[in-house]
């Protein structure tokens, strides 16, 4: 089963990228996206029919903003919209598909560009991780893949010392991250397989960020410890150009 994670930075921006030809050629089982930043009006889900898609969207209330879906070639048994949290489900941050073995959630978690944002974001980590450890009470093979707006370790990100005051590689971000991981019982797909740095899904369009790769790792497919033996390989798709951000991938048996 190959399953993609994806932040498109805009559906429709990517679609205008031969964001579908890439779907085909790659032809991942499941995919999950984030930042779709349309309404389900908005979005060509005809053509994701076509390629043999069901696809479910969980936009956000305000235009053009947030917003995630999951894409699957099998018809999921249930899909879950939001986590119950208005103040978060309104802004269109959490999908879930569940399937006979084992069920995904398409995350986006917010990013935090002032004081107000990153007590927003925190808040929302705190009850994501709430969330996930009452969830795996009876789900407990899940794949969460998302954007998680945060680099776990230094190796993670290009500068991790003149970036350690920066929200995404703060000290109280990193520590929920490890928390998150370590009380929801999750594997790492990517480090699971690959320790080597200077290895990102995310650069600034800003000085040449992408071309010399100073870039951020915040996009993560985290896997059940119950779904290890499982876990067959896992990439970050760094040559696929639709977004600042790149597609990461893993693969079960």
């Amino acid at each position: 089963m190959k399953l993609i994670s994806y932040n498109v930075n805009g559906i429709r921006a990517a679609f205008g990228k031969d964001f579908l030809g890439w779907l085909r050629a790659a032809s991942p089982d499941i995919i999950c996206i984030q930042e779709s930043k349309a309404g389900e009006d908005q979005i060509d889900t005809l053509s994701f029919t076509q390629e043999g898609y069901h696809s479910f969207w969980h936009s956000a209330r305000r235009k053009g903003y947030s917003g995630v879906g999951i894409a699957s070639k099998k018809e999921p048994v249930a899909v879950h919209y939001g986590c119950g949290i208005e103040n978060y489900d309104s802004e269109g941050r959490i999908l879930r598909a569940d399937y006979d073995e084992y069920s995904v959630i398409s995350v986006y978690v917010p990013s935090a560009s002032n004081p107000e944002r990153l007590s927003y974001k925190m808040e929302f980590c705190e009850d994501f991780l709430l969330y996930v450890k009452e969830l795996k009470k009876t789900k407990s093979n899940l794949i969460i893949s998302g954007d998680f707006n945060i680099c776990h370790q230094p190796i993670d990100i290009h500068n991790p010392e003149g970036l350690k005051n920066v929200s995404g590689f703060l000290p109280m971000e990193r520590e929920w991250l490890t928390r998150f991981i370590e009380e929801c019982g999750l594997i790492d797909s990517f480090r699971y397989f690959n320790q080597d740095p200077e290895n990102y899904s995310w650069w600034s369009y800003r000085q040449n960020s992408r071309e010399r790769n100073k870039g951020w790792r915040l996009d993560y497919n985290f896997v059940s410890y119950e779904l290890k033996e499982r876990l067959f390989r896992a990439a970050i798709l760094k040559e696929v150009f639709h977004s600042d951000h790149c597609p990461v991938l893993v693969e079960l048996q």
